[in-house]
């Protein structure tokens, strides 16, 4: 066979596996996407914003971690911050470039970086959570502000593009753009900008990105808060298959009033959604600040992601950072859920660096 044939014929094995063709990305990023996908029922990836940004007693030690502290090695999944991108430190005060350093270093361990936005808004230059008039149909491709949107759009491309490994190769990233877009505490919410608008945003961003800028180490995650008619409204703010790898909730209020049974519900829902359309499925942004539930690892979230078949699917969960004392969703030494901690990564179903690393290893046999 020669050197095309064999080309078509990997082309069509992969539409065949993916239902469609993999021009948006890159293969670092087909081998993420298809290690996330082979987890099954069996694991779920435990993942933490900001691990070696924040944290109690994290101040001497670059790279130390809450996480690895009480668990013995680090989440398997790492969340960074994109907001201010453009100014020299992001919206929590963590240089670019020690997040540039983290994330490559994360990577050499064999580890998953995904972003987070909070994006000013690229006229007023105000922070996601103000309001005022955010004119969002003039950052549209058709819009007089449009120029200002990619302004911001080729600080985010030259960050990521940055984000390469020491063999100069890009490095795979779940990218989770305009987040929460179904609440209306952003700029980008429902109080201020329509359906059809968002979806233009985010497609125009996603496509940028890739097409324009050439980033196709990017999976691009979908996630929506829980909103009041969950299942109801969830796509109406869908940009399109084509443009989505990942689908994803964020859930923090149904811990806080007890609604476990709400949440099993709805990742359930995802789930089934995700399964159609041959994308991945996550817990994309989670936690309980400041551990006020008691157990709130054992009593709560594991009980959630074991609740049935649809839930053990989920490929990762995402707890929010540690900041200081009055922000930290994972305990730290001497907290006195360490041990609920210990007892929820030590389940054989969610999985730590190490043991992905194990079983991504073992998948690859």
């Amino acid at each position: 066979m020669n050197q095309q044939s064999l080309l078509l014929v990997l082309l069509i094995l992969i539409t065949a596996c993916t239902g469609k063709t993999d021009v948006a990305i890159n293969e670092p990023a087909i081998k993420l996407r298809s290690q996330l996908k082979a987890l099954g029922t069996d694991y779920i990836i435990f993942g933490h914003q900001d691990v070696f940004s924040f944290g109690e007693n994290c101040d001497t030690d670059p790279y130390r971690s809450n996480v690895k502290d009480l668990a013995g090695q680090y989440p398997a999944m790492f969340g960074w911050e994109l907001g201010h991108i453009g100014e020299q430190n992001n919206i929590d005060n963590v240089p670019f470039d020690s997040i540039r350093s983290y994330v490559k270093y994360v990577n050499s361990l064999g580890g998953i970086n995904t972003f987070s936005w909070h994006a000013k808004n690229p006229i007023s230059g105000y922070d996601a959570w103000i309001l005022n008039n955010p004119d969002v149909e003039s950052m549209l491709p058709t819009g007089k502000n449009h120029q200002l949107l990619i302004n911001k759009l080729d600080f985010i491309a030259e960050f990521l593009g940055s984000l390469k490994t020491t063999d100069n190769n890009p490095i795979p990233l779940i990218f989770r753009p305009w987040h929460d877009m179904n609440a209306d505490w952003f700029w980008w919410g429902t109080s201020t900008c329509s359906n059809e608008e968002f979806i233009s945003l985010f497609r125009f961003t996603v496509n940028y990105l890739r097409d324009e800028k050439g980033l196709k180490n990017l999976l691009i995650a979908y996630s929506p808060n829980v909103g009041q008619n969950f299942e109801q409204e969830y796509l109406t703010r869908y940009p399109g298959d084509d443009v989505v790898d990942i689908l994803g909730l964020n859930d923090y209020n149904d811990f806080i009033t007890n609604r476990l049974d709400l949440i099993v519900q709805r990742i359930s829902f995802i789930v089934n959604l995700a399964n159609k359309k041959n994308k991945i499925s996550a817990f994309t942004e989670t936690g309980n600040n400041q551990l006020k539930i008691n157990n709130w690892f054992t009593t709560n979230l594991l009980p959630v992601l074991k609740a049935n078949e649809k839930c053990r699917s989920l490929a990762y969960v995402m707890v929010w950072k540690n900041k200081n004392f009055d922000i930290f969703n994972v305990p730290y030494k001497g907290h006195e859920q360490s041990t609920d901690f210990k007892v929820f990564v030590n389940d054989k179903m969610i999985l730590l660096l190490d043991d992905y690393k194990k079983v991504t290893d073992n998948n690859n046999q």
